[in-house]
Order: structure tokens, then C-alpha cells, then sequence
């Protein structure tokens, strides 16, 4: 069963560290959707065989949520542009949000597989973990 408190802590995570790490240092976007699911699972109750699907989950929603933030930004910036320029403010409101969309889609697919990677490895340490108190035990 998937811990959905985890998911949506994780899908936070994941917006949160892909947007820093896009603007701080882009190379390492894909850190943010690893670390999301990675959390996700390490974190929950739910059992090993959904560490695919929660890991999943938070790139998926973390991917929309920052589609949702950058077609906002792009959206108040188009509106700028439409006040100042008349004429093409309809022309940069399509624009933005054709873009705003592939952008959204592009995101939404690459932080699901990256967020279901992270999610296998939290699924494995989580695991390793509980061998080696087993294994201290005795």
C-alpha cells in the first residue's frame, strides 16, 4: 500500500531541490526527482514491491508542481510583455503556453523515471538496513 504522506513530502522535496539545483547548477537537476523518491520510500511504511510506484508518484507530481510554477512565471511575464506590446501580447500568451505545456510534459516524464530510480534505491537501502539489525541482533 502506498504511504501517500510520504509521496506528497517527497514530491515537495523533489520540486523543491530540482528547481535549486536548475538554477544554482544545472548539470545536476536530476538530483532533485533521485532524492524525492529516494526519501519517499526510506521514509514510508509501504512495502518493497511499491517502492516503484511511490518513487514514481513524486516525480510525477513534483513534475507538476513545477509545471504549474513555470507556467505562472511564464504566464505574469507574458502579461508584461501584452502590456507593453500590444500587438504581440496574444502572440507571447500562445507561445508560453505551448511552451509552458512541453516544458510541463517533458518534466513530468523524466522526474517519473528518475523519481521510480530513487525509488528502488531508498527501497534498497531501507532493506540493507533492516538485514544488518538482524544481523546485530545475534
Amino acid at each position: 500500500m502506498i504511504d501517500w504522506r510520504t509521496v506528497g513530502v517527497g514530491s515537495i522535496l523533489n520540486a523543491v531541490l530540482s528547481i535549486v539545483f536548475t538554477v544554482s547548477f544545472f548539470p545536476l537537476f536530476f538530483l532533485g526527482p533521485i532524492i524525492g523518491g529516494l526519501v519517499a520510500t526510506y521514509m514510508g511504511n509501504g512495502e518493497k514491491k511499491d517502492a516503484l510506484a511511490e518513487g514514481a508518484l513524486t516525480g510525477i507530481i513534483g513534475g507538476l508542481i513545477i509545471g504549474i510554477l513555470f507556467i505562472a512565471g511564464f504566464g505574469a511575464l507574458s502579461a508584461i510583455i501584452g502590456l507593453i506590446f500590444a500587438k504581440i501580447g496574444m502572440l507571447a500568451g500562445t507561445a508560453t503556453l505551448i511552451a509552458g505545456v512541453f516544458v510541463t510534459v517533458v518534466v513530468i516524464f523524466v522526474g517519473g523515471v528518475l523519481g521510480a530510480v530513487g525509488g528502488v534505491i531508498g527501497a534498497e537501502i531501507k532493506e540493507k538496513g533492516r538485514e544488518e539489525e538482524v544481523d546485530s541482533d545475534f
